[in-house]
């Protein structure tokens, strides 16, 4: 790997970071929960950075021209996502722009691209993602919501869990079982689904953050039109992997993850109380340890984006970053709520509560970085598959 920039990288770099210097309100910088955040539009001033991006063409840095994107290189849309991350700056509709919008890219019909890309890039239609169930989460292709043929539509029936930002979305990127008796990785279709269509109901889950991001999703005889279904008939187990597949460096989290080490040391540089109660040698150590461990995080992602550059497609790498990255949030959390001490517990609002309680939101956030995105048991099981060539258990 080479850390430096190329002439042209570094030009792209400082013309980012002084975009945002000029142009990003200081009272929309993301808080401590975007490690798992997905910009759901619950702040209606998303749609005003989304107009502000769309100066230089950043709203989908990483779509070709043709359909309104910047046409980023590979690293330079790393060096973007960084600087962003660095900024602490939103990502508004990332699953639309992210993930929706590039598979539609991709795997859709002309039809289809002129329907949703232009809504995705205005941040007038927001996405969710309906892949997981009750009973199909880590495994993802035992799915068991059902689409049947009926006319020109399919008839949806099930459910769906942990959708984010279903409760504000517009579309749905929907897994579906379209063909019950072929192999479980065989038989699924996806479709473009309207939430507006009759028969279905959002149920919000509030996390243990107090946060209603998640939600259930049930399915009553939902109808989707044959237009709605992107690619082939049967092969959106194959569609899903190229959603999957899309922004897999890391970089945001293992940059948000540095920034949360540092805003620590910050802390305790202030408080010598804090120093005093748990000791300045432990302070110190600890702190040293989460610090070098969040630059480990970042290097993992730059290992991933070098191979991206060379047309290497991460798999294990992708993993091990994810799997590092998301522990060590967790590890972060737990060292912040004890530099808080007993007060680290405190909400936000509470007089005596460390940095307005954001130590205990993170804590409670960061219970679910393990979960979000794959389970680090998946992980652990691809990095054993694929980078160790170990048998399955």
């Amino acid at each position: 790997m080479d850390f430096r920039d190329s002439p042209e990288d570094a030009a792209f770099r400082q013309e980012v970071r002084d975009f945002l210097r000029t142009e990003l309100p200081h009272d929309l910088r993301a808080a401590d929960d975007a490690i798992l955040g997905v910009g759901i539009g619950e702040d209606e001033r998303e749609r005003d950075w989304l107009k502000t991006l769309a100066k230089r063409g950043w709203v989908a840095p990483a779509w070709p021209k043709a359909y309104g994107g910047a046409g980023l290189s590979v690293m330079q849309q790393f060096v973007f996502n960084e600087e962003m991350a660095r900024a602490a700056a939103p990502r508004p509709n990332f699953l639309a722009i992210g993930l929706a919008g590039p598979t539609i890219i991709v795997h859709g019909t002309e039809e289809q691209k002129r329907e949703h890309l232009s809504g995705i890039l205005s941040g007038e239609n927001f996405w969710c993602q309906g892949f997981s169930e009750p009973g199909a989460g880590s495994d993802l292709a035992s799915l068991q919501t059902r689409a049947v043929e009926d006319g020109d539509d399919y008839i949806i029936n099930g459910q769906k869990i942990w959708t984010s930002g279903a409760h504000r979305s517009q579309r749905m990127m929907l897994l579906a079982r379209t063909e019950a008796d072929a192999p479980k990785h065989k038989g699924i279709s996806y479709f473009l689904l309207n939430m507006q269509s009759p028969g279905i109901t959002v149920r919000p889950l509030t996390n243990m953050a107090d946060t209603p991001s998640f939600n259930e999703v049930f399915f009553d005889n939902v109808r989707v039109p044959k237009s709605d279904m992107l690619g082939e008939l049967n092969r959106g187990w194959y569609v899903a992997t190229t959603t999957l597949d899309f922004e897999r460096s890391g970089i945001i989290n293992g940059v948000s993850l540095q920034r949360l080490v540092h805003e620590l040391a910050a802390f305790v540089r202030e408080r010598k109380d804090v120093r005093d109660d748990v000791g300045l040698e432990s302070v110190r150590h600890e702190l040293a340890d989460r610090a070098i461990e969040a630059e480990i995080s970042i290097v993992l992602s730059y290992r991933v984006v070098t191979m991206q550059t060379k047309g290497i497609v991460p798999n294990q790498e992708a993993s091990i970053t994810k799997l590092f990255g998301s522990e060590l949030a967790q590890r972060i959390a737990r060292t912040g709520v004890k530099l808080g001490g007993l007060y680290g517990q405190l909400r936000q609002g509470s007089p005596r509560a460390p940095l307005n309680g954001r130590l205990d939101a993170l804590y409670r956030i960061a219970i679910g970085s393990t979960l979000a995105g794959g389970t680090s048991e998946i992980q652990r099981g691809v990095i054993a598959q694929r980078g160790l060539g170990m048998p399955r258990g």
